[in-house]
């Protein structure tokens, strides 16, 4: 037979204090001396209490939760993005509740519901699609939210923080071009999305100015094993390209398990651009140059507006652009020889400046 659920009454009783100073103690809502913290803490840890937080929040009308919803657990970048967030959290003094769309909309708009249950304080949301996700429409104002990584491009209703994608699609496109590569193929997941469409048309518009062609381009989904298949089928009977610009860390791995498969030498048989520089990608005997996204200045700023939301920040929605890098090692091969004019693949626009 399971033991009764420890109350704060027992924690007050041992500690021979009342509930109101475990409370405070344990909410840190009201100051309480040293050697009464110390009391309740051990009698707490000594009885394995656990806080009822929903308890706790339907009491004070505040609550110390935040949702957080990305598209895909499986992708190495929305993780990254998630532990940022729990450390911050953390720090705050934030729960985190966490959910996945799997880039549904339907379960997308299930996650939301589920997550707004919890009357969170605010929301950091990564949606499926450039859109404010219907659920979240009568909330804009009302709930503090912000929006990462998928965001419109002309701007949104709500906070949001985005790198500049067209800039990251010429960052890759200008490093092949300098190396004499004209036969390039794009490896975009989704152009329906407007990051991925943003990256693709830097990268085809910088190489279309310079050879006066576009790329080639392939979608291979959001699932590495899948997106391998997929450019295994699409390898069948094509002459290699010299060079694949990945524009998704999925897509890289896709791109590079489907060119292990066939055994492609990777930058002798075909050149390699990633996206999203991870520590795997340098500890391949031939590491992946790749474009790097300021994960952790993302996650930053995302919290930083949502904290000031919270506390009742109303000032118009702002839209924070970061730039990105290029992170250079050996999966380019250099096609020019020696002292060989370099293609003229300057800028096509001056880069956009982060807004803080």
């Amino acid at each position: 037979m399971r033991d009764p659920r420890v109350t704060i009454r027992d924690v007050a009783a041992r500690a021979g204090v009342s509930t109101a100073t475990v409370s405070n103690v344990l909410s840190g809502n009201k100051p309480v001396n040293a050697d009464l913290q110390a009391r309740v803490r051990e009698a707490a840890r000594d009885l394995a209490y656990q806080v009822d937080r929903v308890a706790s929040q339907l009491r004070s009308g505040q609550t110390r939760v935040v949702g957080v919803l990305v598209p895909d657990l499986d992708d190495s970048f929305f993780t990254a993005l998630v532990s940022q967030l729990e450390v911050m959290a953390q720090k705050d003094g934030y729960d985190i509740i966490l959910a996945s769309s799997r880039d549904e909309l339907g379960l997308e708009q299930s996650r939301l519901r589920a997550l707004l249950a919890w009357r969170p304080a605010g929301l950091v949301v990564v949606p499926c699609t450039d859109a404010v996700p219907e659920v979240l429409r009568g909330k804009v104002g009302k709930l503090p939210m912000v929006f990462a990584d998928r965001v419109p491009p002309e701007g949104s209703v709500v906070d949001t923080v985005s790198i500049n994608n067209r800039e990251a699609g010429e960052h890759a496109a200008r490093h092949l071009l300098a190396k004499g590569h004209r036969d390039i193929l794009l490896a975009a997941s989704d152009l329906a999305i407007s990051p991925i469409r943003e990256r693709a048309q830097g990268a085809c518009d910088l190489i279309r100015n310079a050879l006066g062609v576009p790329p080639s381009v392939i979608g291979l989904g959001s699932n590495a094993d899948r997106g391998s298949a997929t450019f295994l089928g699409w390898l069948q009977g094509r002459t290699l390209p010299s060079a694949v610009i990945a524009l998704t860390n999925v897509t890289t791995l896709g791109t590079l398990s489907a060119l292990a498969g066939l055994r492609i030498d990777v930058p002798g048989a075909v050149s390699v651009i990633g996206f999203d520089d991870y520590p795997w990608m340098s500890a391949r005997r031939t590491g992946i140059s790749a474009i790097r996204q300021p994960i952790a200045e993302i996650a930053r700023i995302a919290w930083q507006h949502l904290c000031a939301r919270i506390e009742g920040d109303d000032a118009p929605p702002r839209n924070i652009v970061l730039p990105t890098s290029l992170q250079v090692r050996d999966s380019v091969r250099d096609l020019l020889p020696p002292g060989a004019t370099r293609p003229d693949t300057r800028p096509l626009r001056a880069p956009a400046e982060a807004v803080r």
